[in-house]
């Protein structure tokens, strides 16, 4: 405890100084060392809290400086720490917020925590945050800021200079200007490095780029993403329907997307939310995780029903009872890998519609070979093991089959579920592995019963 504040970096401890100074009833300490702290220190030590904690760091912090931590707070720790809030104390923490993150906020927040913060808004901040949630969740609209700074064509660049100075100071990640008419659509763009580096007499139309890359309102976010990865932009203007400028879109929020996707498909394979809170309530956790238990239960019980269909064969040969499991657990890791590899691809934008005929026949003939690598050596294995020639054969045969369906089903899945506008990355492992066991146990006992029995 006898540790000066500014020699405390590492995030874990700082958590515990705070921990054992909120115990021992330092709450001028802490408060302190939260005023020294960016939003997004403040932010990760919340995250990093249990609620208790939590709460009581956030009730240390200054008015003023809710907003910049909510700005930098995962979905449900933010709205944990809103619904706790009056209306009025979040409608001044929302206030400044920038219109990509206000979206975002708000959009998050349950029906009626929702309507009665917008009542409490005065008409000004209510149009501005109906109009951010106008556009559609994951589209550029939802995601562009509204702060662009635009010029006229017929003026030189010696008075954008003066214009500039006279602001003082510009957006956050400014490294273009717009170029409009009165009516708002865009003419071209002026990189600020090329407006620093001409003559002052030179008109801005000499020096624009007269045929600007622009993003529609309605682009999904991950095409957003995709183009700025392949063209490597920094900013980007976004346009409405009729090339009227909007807002514009900066690589900071794209990296947002970046991760989020990321987080979004590890967590989905475990059937959980992307910005599940570590720190959540033990019901609230135990709820969401429940559905998904229940989900991978039913497929448990399909695989087990199909088991229950040979009864009589396994009764009489336990060793098949043993042998069992070999098949689907190879099949499931074979389509996984293929899954895997495909949801990649399509988040990517590899994968389209003029190619996935071609990758299914991949797969199918990745599968075929894997199926005849693998039968061959475990019929070698179980023939050897058990003395039984009949048996390795078997179960080379229930390998093969049950590879190709794994390479098949793994390609196709993800593909024939987006077309169902069906997120492939939450339901795309459990079905996947309902097919695999399905198959394998089919294929196994099955030809066993038609030879052994």
């Amino acid at each position: 405890m006898s540790e000066a504040v500014d020699e405390i970096t590492n995030t874990q401890e700082r958590l515990n100084y705070i921990s054992q100074s909120l115990v021992a009833g330092a709450f001028v300490r802490v408060r302190k060392m939260l005023l020294e702290l960016p939003a997004s220190d403040v932010a990760l030590l919340l995250e990093s809290s249990p609620t208790k904690t939590r709460d009581e760091i956030w009730h240390l912090l200054d008015a003023d400086f809710h907003g910049d931590v909510l700005e930098e707070l995962s979905e449900d720790v933010r709205n944990g720490i809103i619904t706790k809030m009056m209306p009025s104390n979040v409608v001044d923490a929302l206030e400044d917020m920038d219109t990509d993150d206000l979206a975002e906020t708000l959009n998050s927040l349950p029906e009626d925590v929702l309507h009665s913060i917008l009542r409490s808004m005065d008409a000004q901040d209510r149009h501005r945050a109906e109009k951010a949630l106008s556009y559609g969740e994951d589209t550029a609209g939802f995601i562009m800021n509204t702060d662009t700074i635009t010029l006229r064509s017929d003026v030189s660049v010696d008075v954008v200079l003066r214009y500039l100075r006279l602001k003082a100071e510009l957006p956050e990640n400014t490294d273009t200007l717009y170029v409009v008419n009165r009516q708002d659509y865009l003419l071209g763009t002026v990189p600020v490095a090329r407006l620093l580096t001409s003559h002052q007499e030179v008109g801005v139309e000499e020096i624009m780029d007269s045929e600007p890359d622009a993003v529609s309102v309605d682009m999904p976010d991950r095409e957003v993403a995709s183009m700025f990865e392949r063209y490597n932009w920094l900013s980007a203007p976004v346009v409405d329907s009729d090339n009227k400028l909007v807002g514009r879109i900066t690589i900071d929020d794209v990296v947002d997307i970046i991760r989020e996707d990321a987080e979004h498909s590890m967590m989905s394979m475990a059937g959980l939310d992307d910005e599940e809170d570590t720190f959540a309530p033990i019901g609230q956790s135990t709820k969401r995780r429940s559905v998904w238990l229940g989900v991978n239960l039913v497929t448990a019980l399909l695989a087990a029903m199909v088991s229950d269909l040979f009864e009589s064969t396994l009764s009489q040969l336990a060793v098949l009872a043993i042998l069992n499991t070999i098949v689907p657990s190879m099949g499931g890791v074979a389509g996984n890998q293929t899954l895997t590899l495909v949801i990649r691809g399509m988040a990517l934008g590899h994968v389209n519609p003029s190619n996935s005929l071609w990758l299914l026949r991949k797969e199918l003939a990745i599968g075929f070979l894997n199926g005849l690598i693998w039968a061959v050596l475990i019929a070698g294995v179980i023939a050897l093991w058990k003395q039984d020639v009949v048996l390795g054969g078997i179960i080379a045969f229930a390998m093969m089959v049950n590879m190709i369906a794994a390479g098949l089903a793994g390609a196709f899945l993800p593909l024939a579920m987006k077309k169902l506008k069906i997120d492939p990355a939450l339901a795309g492992s459990v079905i996947l592995t309902t097919i695999t066991d399905v198959v394998g146990i089919l294929a196994f006992l099955g030809t066993a019963t038609i030879f052994l029995i």
